[in-house]
């Protein structure tokens, strides 16, 4: 069994490297399913799980659950009820999901802070996917049909969220090399070039 992981910037295209990965070495891939998954274990929609992964809670949220023991009738004004699944229960569920996968076979993962859940495993190659920021601005614009300055918003605004969130959950610097045995830079090698080199080291590394 081996694993793949692929971190990544958001705009730098890394969800679209991990599924020409996982097509060219025949790997499950695991990126928007997880989702679906800890949506239908925790009884919640596909898009509030979306809505809430890899980013941290806001303080509203925050007290809504701390609220919950004591007063789990009332309903606090913000984006989740209270009762509502926590923010440890939806990373717990994902943990497991992850491990599941991994159990089952080789199989490639996408963000979800697996590189740190994973760090140990000598089964697990990890693969950071990144771009200069007026090419993840671009390439998000164009993704989302809106304009560059919004564009720069939801940039900078995923990527510090996933950095808040390996900080929180696994007290890891998300971009930092030491995570990572292979960091590409997308917009310089291209998409198709990026899953091609992380194929060809795949192959040199699990044989």
């Amino acid at each position: 069994m081996a694993t793949i992981t692929i971190s990544r910037q958001y705009g730098s295209g890394g969800s679209e490297v991990a599924q020409r990965v996982a097509d060219a070495l025949g790997w499950e891939l695991l990126d928007n399913a997880i989702v679906d998954a800890v949506a239908a274990r925790l009884d919640m929609s596909a898009e509030e799980v979306e809505a809430r992964e890899e980013r941290v809670p806001s303080l509203v949220e925050r007290l809504a659950s701390a609220m919950t023991l004591g007063s789990p009738e009332m309903l606090i004004t913000g984006e989740h009820p209270l009762g509502a699944p926590s923010e440890e229960q939806i990373v717990a569920t994902t943990a497991q999901i992850v491990d599941e996968a991994v159990a089952r076979g080789n199989v490639v993962l996408v963000g979800r802070g697996a590189q740190s859940q994973l760090a140990e495993r000598e089964d697990a190659f990890h693969v950071f996917c990144y771009a200069p920021r007026a090419a993840l601005i671009a390439r998000a614009a164009i993704r989302l049909g809106v304009s560059e300055t919004e564009a720069a918003r939801v940039v900078d605004d995923t990527n510090r969220s996933r950095d808040q969130y390996v900080k929180r959950h696994w007290n890891r610097v998300w971009q930092s090399v030491d995570n990572y045995h292979l960091c590409v830079n997308t917009s310089w090698v291209g998409i198709p070039n990026a899953a091609e080199m992380i194929v060809a080291s795949a192959h040199e590394h699990f044989g």
